[in-house]
């Protein structure tokens, strides 16, 4: 019995379908920019709010093709009668009731459908455009608090690095104050510079880890813990930016562009909506009237209607002036859009030219001066052709330096991601197209 309950739950096992592991670095506990931004892309729950917003918009799109509805009416007079028989019969449908039954149809006349579905059309192009503006903001965001993270934990270990260089120091100070070599002060301010090390790196840990948070956080982890490592070093994070897109693809234009014009489009044909309004919209009724009379055959009859308002008090006035606010404020938000897009790529190019340049520098020539300058102090210390203060004046100034060219290389990466987000762009090709 316990082997066939054994064989039911492992059959049972290998049927159902596995769940998706909670984290995309549980396994590893170490996680790449590029699985991060895979996973964001999936999981995020802002860009999954402007995929339903795709659907919301379609939605509109459904409804803006639908026709109204018919109205059909039933009514009966004459009821209550003493003598409600006729020479028909006294039946329900002999009486003298007066029975009219009538189906009635609203035709939309003026344009009105064909400006309402114009408006739905720009309403979901809009929301694509929405949804791809997020997801390049979303890989914007993702990459630099990814880099931020990566900065924090190679500050982190750099201080650690220097305070395992004043350890090894100190060490070497204990023999040397053993010896009578060095006075109790001189030993006990290394150790002191090897503790305040210690203690910023601590410190940066902690910043460290709250920089990995903020990147669970994009990635949609429901109980983020900072819990893992970047597999990405600042050194492989920097990247040539992306060349502007829209100089091999002309009619192509910025997400956010893209969804300010199709705003504009929107409202302009919200806008012909509402002066169509004006004209009214015609019912057409066709009906059936019964009606036995008293003493003669009995009278069946069609009957046909039309009715509409008249447009004697209300001429749509109020509802056109809130359209043509509404699109000339869309009008100024495309041009403001369209700016801002020039703005953007011209501030991420300055950005990028002058953390890209800090960064060589101090890659190629002040961290290469810097440790050489701290290593010949501290053998000259050792020999004793240095002074205490000598030493540890390198040693800041070297920890200080390495610390500087990390944040240039972050400062690079971010650039790099700002540059490829200002020059990101959409066609409407693929706008009409792509859903996501």
């Amino acid at each position: 019995m316990f082997f066939a309950r054994l064989l039911v739950a492992v059959a049972f096992s290998v049927i159902q379908p596995k769940a998706p592991a909670r984290d995309d670095f549980a396994a590893t506990n170490t996680l790449s920019l590029a699985d991060a931004k895979r996973a964001a892309f999936e999981r995020n729950w802002d860009l999954l709010a402007a995929q339903s917003g795709i659907d919301a918009a379609q939605a509109q799109l459904i409804v803006a093709r639908e026709f109204p509805n018919p109205t059909a009416s039933v009514s009966t007079a004459k009821i209550g009668d003493r003598e409600s028989g006729t020479i028909l019969g006294n039946g329900l449908w002999e009486r003298n009731y007066d029975s009219i039954a009538a189906v009635s149809q609203l035709i939309e006349i003026g344009g009105k459908r064909h400006d309402r579905q114009m408006a739905a059309r720009a309403g979901v192009a809009g929301a694509r455009a929405a949804f791809f503006d997020e997801r390049r903001l979303l890989d914007q965001g993702v990459t630099k608090a990814y880099v931020a993270a990566a900065l924090a934990g190679e500050n982190a270990r750099i201080l650690n690095e220097s305070a395992g260089y004043l350890r090894h120091e100190a060490d070497l100070a204990e023999v040397k104050f053993d010896a009578g070599a060095i006075s109790d002060s001189d030993k006990k301010q290394i150790e002191i510079s090897a503790e305040q090390f210690e203690l910023q790196a601590r410190s940066a840990d902690a910043a460290a880890v709250q920089a990995r948070i903020a990147v669970e956080v994009l990635l949609g982890v429901k109980q983020p813990g900072g819990n893992w490592t970047p597999a990405d070093s600042l050194d492989a994070l920097i990247a040539t930016p992306a060349t502007a897109t829209n100089e091999l693809k002309p009619e192509a234009a910025r997400p956010d562009v893209l969804a300010a014009d199709a705003n504009l489009r929107n409202s302009t044909a919200n806008l012909k909506l509402q002066k169509a309004m004006r004209i009214p919209d015609p019912t057409i009724s066709i009906g059936a009237e019964h009606n036995p009379p008293g003493g003669g055959p009995p009278v069946d009859t069609f009957n046909v209607g039309v009715s509409f308002p008249l447009p004697l008090w209300n001429r749509n006035g109020g509802n056109i002036k809130a359209a043509e606010a509404a699109r000339d404020q869309a009008e100024f938000a495309l041009q403001k859009a369209e700016a801002q897009a020039a703005a953007d790529i011209a501030n991420a190019e300055s950005e990028y030219d002058e953390a890209s340049q800090r960064w060589r520098r101090y890659r190629d020539q002040t961290v290469p001066k810097s440790a050489k300058v701290r290593d010949a102090v501290a053998f000259a210390y050792e020999k004793g052709g240095a002074s205490l203060v000598d030493l540890l004046e390198a040693e800041r100034t070297d920890n200080d330096v390495r610390i500087a060219a990390a944040q240039a290389q972050a400062d690079t990466a971010s650039a790099t991601a700002d540059l490829t987000a200002a020059r990101s762009v959409v066609s409407n090709t693929e706008l009409i197209s792509t859903r996501q």
